[in-house]
């Protein structure tokens, strides 16, 4: 009896270190922490300083470019070239300030996973030239995140619906949660989303959204937080996540509150 007892224990140990392995806060930081130093939006630099800061993710945005490597960066031209028009190699001539090259999400997520507190939130761009580019990003993305076992540490986002749906049917166990707003809770629930992350206006216009989504299991995060009456207003409404410019700033609102 002892045995089973000890044996449950050690279970309900791992399952709850499991669970408190990431970072215990509503913070996402977008496209990285870069704003407050001068950092390059979406560099590995940006990411350290995101994971520097404890927040619970940072955010990234992803495009395939032509041909076919998948490379970091918000913008669809990265620095004046069209990155699905250009090769990576042609991507390399150029670079970012701090005097980075354009990351591949292979190097991205490698500097990520060296630690294991921050999450990694993944957006899949939509493709300007086809949803079938978009849902072959898609495909590659999510094999490269089981190449690297790192299924825990990666969330994904977008705004193309068809991109959700496929993520959901390639790895049905994801965490995938939708941008764009024009979807009621039950909608995403319905298509294997588990998690609204809408522009913050879309909760104003719609002010039951985020009741709805936390009945149906739903994740509710929004997007782009920078100012304080924002950020009160929405941890006042109990939401699971605030993506940000502005992490630091967050995080004195919500060392205010204790």
């Amino acid at each position: 009896m002892k045995k089973h007892l000890y044996s449950l224990s050690l279970a309900l140990l791992f399952t709850l270190t499991a669970f408190a392995q990431f970072n215990n806060n509503v913070v996402i930081a977008h496209r990285g922490a870069w704003k407050t130093n001068n950092l390059p939006e979406n560099s590995i630099a940006a990411l350290n300083q995101a994971v520097a800061l404890k927040c619970f993710g940072t955010e990234f945005d992803v495009h395939l470019t032509a041909d076919n490597v998948i490379v970091v960066n918000h913008d669809h031209q990265f620095y004046g070239l069209p990155i699905e028009k250009s090769t990576y190699a042609e991507l390399l001539a150029k670079q970012h300030p701090n005097g980075e090259k354009i990351p591949t999400l292979q190097a991205y997520l490698t500097e990520g996973l060296k630690q294991k507190k921050t999450k990694l939130i993944l957006e899949i761009k939509t493709s300007e030239v086809s949803l079938d580019r978009s849902l072959q990003l898609t495909k590659m993305c999510v094999d490269l995140v089981k190449q690297l076992k790192a299924e825990k540490q990666v969330e994904y986002i977008c705004f193309s619906f068809e991109v959700g749906q496929r993520i959901h049917q390639l790895a049905p166990k994801a965490k995938i949660a939708y941008l764009t707003g024009d979807k009621t809770p039950a909608e995403a629930k319905a298509a294997g989303y588990t998690g609204l992350d809408y522009h913050y206006s879309v909760y104003k216009e719609h002010p039951t959204y985020i009741a709805e989504a936390k009945k149906l299991g739903l994740t509710v995060n929004a997007w782009t937080v920078n100012d304080k009456p924002e950020m009160e207003t929405l941890l006042n409404q109990n939401v699971e996540f605030i993506t940000t410019n502005e992490p630091e700033l967050l995080f004195e609102v919500i060392g205010g509150r204790r």
